[in-house]
């Protein structure tokens, strides 16, 4: 297994010798600030990971910050071929422990671009492929992988968070966005909000439900904005906002959640092309799977209820629905 690795401790130790630094514009909603820099003439991006600045490092909950702490227990060196994660070194800083940062090559030029346009067959194939090779590497894992707990996980998006945020008085988009939707959920999809609601407050007979299926290593934000294809076909992966121990199909059920716009194929091919990946990889699928992908998707409007309400009852929210209201016998 690979040994764990140093952090530095401070940010400016992480960047001595940088030059030409320049702020970098990235499609994220965070709060989170990046910066291009060059260290020995090479190019690297940094990303400053300040939990008094970031809404999302503050719902996580964890020290530091999810990527420090995978970093430090070496589990990134852990990651399969197919995934190409960019980050070379990580600081927490020990004068000011709200504050971590980030050195990254690069990726710029590979990342999928930030527009609305659907992304190909051959790529969304790609990342679903590549997700499951992720969770096959680490199926039912011994290592330290709980860094962010599975609750956590099921409420950054709650109306616990909004009402944390709002207590700050922070001015963050999403937060806002996130009080202002779930109150809609039960006007615009009653019956999905019967089901949802509840545990977007208390999440545990999901959590209970989903822990009787095997688990994996999860990166929690498997979303088009963090993702990309180098130039030998590998998926380079961005942003360990909330990783921990969890469901492999919780992932796949976020995929289709957020990106839900720029799919080039239907919601049930995406989950048919990630299970036949799974099975190529030894993943013996048929005595779990049913129960467990149910549960994935009514997780996933756990997670993306409000974002869903946001946009009135389309097709996009029916879809959810009619999936929430079939996994609920499932919850015990």
């Amino acid at each position: 297994m690979p040994d764990a690795r140093p952090v530095v401790d401070s940010v400016a130790a992480l960047l001595a010798g940088a030059t030409d630094r320049a702020a970098l514009d990235a499609p994220g909603k965070s709060g989170a600030v990046l910066e291009r820099v060059r260290i020995d003439g090479r190019p690297y991006v940094v990303k400053y990971l300040d939990h008094d600045a970031d809404w999302s490092l503050r719902a996580a909950g964890v020290p530091g910050s999810p990527t420090v702490e995978l970093w430090r227990r070496g589990i990134l060196d852990a990651l399969p071929h197919e995934i190409a994660q960019p980050i070379v070194a990580v600081a927490h800083d020990r004068d000011r422990p709200t504050l971590s940062a980030v050195l990254m090559h690069d990726v710029g030029p590979w990342l999928v671009p930030a527009v609305d346009d659907p992304i190909t067959v051959g790529q969304n194939s790609r990342f679903l492929d590549h997700l499951a090779a992720l969770h096959a590497a680490f199926w039912e894992t011994d290592r330290d992988v709980d860094v962010v707990a599975p609750r956590d996980r099921y409420l950054e998006l709650s109306p616990r968070m909004a009402a944390a945020e709002a207590t700050l008085g922070s001015s963050h988009l999403v937060p806002i966005l996130v009080a202002e939707g779930w109150p809609r959920l039960a006007s615009v999809a009653p019956r999905a909000a019967a089901v949802v609601v509840p545990l977007v407050h208390e999440p545990a007979p999901l959590l209970a439900a989903l822990a009787t299926t095997p688990q994996t290593f999860v990166h929690g934000n498997w979303k088009l904005d963090n993702l990309g294809t180098d130039d030998t076909g590998r998926t380079v992966l961005l942003d360990w906002e909330t990783p921990g121990r969890g469901a492999g199909t919780a992932d796949l059920a976020w995929y289709l959640a957020i990106n839900c716009r720029r799919l080039p194929v239907s919601k049930e091919q995406a989950i048919d092309d990630y299970r036949a990946a799974l099975e190529r990889r030894g993943i013996v699928t048929e005595p779990w799977w049913d129960r467990q992908i149910a549960l994935a998707l009514l997780g996933a409007l756990v997670q993306f209820g409000w974002e869903k309400a946001l946009g009135g009852y389309d097709d996009e929210l029916a879809w959810w629905e009619e999936r929430a209201v079939a996994a609920a016998p499932l919850l015990g």
